[in-house]
């Protein structure tokens, strides 16, 4: 964090992840340095990233997540100068949801057919008996 130009937070929110960046880790960065948190708000310490940015101690701070989603329209957050906040959902384009709507209904279709469908989380219901015999119930094979 004493090197860095831009500290980017990608951590999935654990006990031991939560304010992993607080005040004794934000002292650490350059005056120069901007923190980008894209992951979970409460991995960050809002109080201390506040406090940072006003002793001007960082020089900038991305956030898409907030320790309380969504932030109460009094976060100090919302009133700095050198933050860019956005919703967590920039990715959601229309392209994703077209994408994201063509793969249920072909799930759909494929279980219909009595096809296993192509993006299954637990391979392991493949193999069960009720599952086998509601797929041979709609013509599909294993």
């Amino acid at each position: 964090m004493t090197q860095a130009d831009a500290v980017i937070v990608m951590a999935a929110l654990t006990a031991q992840t939560r304010h992993l960046v607080d005040a004794r880790r934000l002292a650490l960065m350059k005056p120069s340095a901007v923190l980008v948190n894209v992951a979970r708000g409460p991995i960050v310490d809002e109080n201390a990233l506040v406090a940072a940015l006003r002793e001007g101690r960082i020089a900038g701070a991305g956030l898409d997540v907030f320790e309380t989603e969504p932030p109460s329209p009094d976060n100090p957050l919302l009133t700095l100068e050198r933050t860019v906040l956005s919703p967590h959902c920039l990715a959601w384009t229309d392209e994703m949801a077209v994408g994201n709507g063509g793969s249920a209904v072909r799930t759909v279709l494929d279980v219909l057919a009595g096809r296993v469908p192509r993006f299954v989380v637990n391979g392991a219901v493949l193999e069960r008996p009720t599952f086998r015999e509601r797929m041979a119930k709609l013509g599909g094979r294993l």
